[in-house]
């Protein structure tokens, strides 16, 4: 059974990196105490970096495994990582990228979400552990979380169970839709097959099909 481990929230700020160079980011998270309001297009006192890219209605939450960190711990000698480490908003024990599919429809408290899409790793995962190797080593594992999109509003707090009440999606896995996405223009079939998902985020079924028409 998923449960919402913790909740994490954060504002655009400005960082350095190994490198010296500055960088805007909300990747920087901090855990949310007691009930918090979860609106259609994010969690209170939560903001994006770069709205080009990040937030909007299939991309209000960011979710990530809690079991994922255990890994991550031992294969990168860092200690210290641990919920909100990628950047998400919900980490989730009990399921992974493996187990949860495209559209599936979770209440979680007074709230009901819908998985949306794979989550797409960027560089910023890199800068914030200033490990150049880590962005590689995501994608490879396919431990990179996963978006939702939220059907009703309401208040979310920790400890709460994702009590799954939907599976339009059943071949659908996270880490599959993924994989067909990444490799989009070398399995155009596979592509095209995903973009028919219809709970797919509207802007990532588009990328398909641009590559499938190429």
């Amino acid at each position: 059974m998923a449960r919402l481990v913790s909740i994490q929230v954060g504002v655009p700020r400005w960082n350095v990196s190994a490198d010296g160079k500055p960088w805007l980011s909300a990747f920087f998270k901090e855990p949310v105490a007691g009930p918090t309001a979860l609106r259609f297009t994010n969690l209170e006192g939560d903001q994006q970096g770069d709205t080009r890219v990040h937030g909007g209605p299939d991309m209000a939450l960011l979710c990530y495994a809690f079991d994922h960190y255990a890994d991550w711990r031992d294969e990168l000698a860092v200690p210290e990582m641990g919920p909100g480490g990628f950047g998400e908003n919900f980490t989730v024990a009990g399921q992974d990228e493996s187990t949860v599919c495209i559209g599936d429809v979770y209440e979680v408290g007074e709230t009901v979400v819908q998985v949306s899409q794979p989550r797409g790793p960027c560089t910023k995962i890199s800068k914030r552990w200033e490990r150049p190797d880590l962005l590689r080593r995501v994608e490879k594992s396919g431990r990179h979380g996963w978006y939702l999109r939220v059907l009703r509003e309401g208040t979310v707090e920790a400890g709460l169970i994702l009590r799954l009440i939907e599976r339009p999606h059943q071949d659908w896995s996270v880490r599959r839709a993924a994989d067909a996405y990444r490799w989009r223009k070398h399995d155009k079939a596979l592509a095209a097959e995903l973009a028919r998902c219809e709970a797919l985020a509207a802007v990532t079924r588009a990328e398909l099909l641009k590559a499938v028409e190429l």
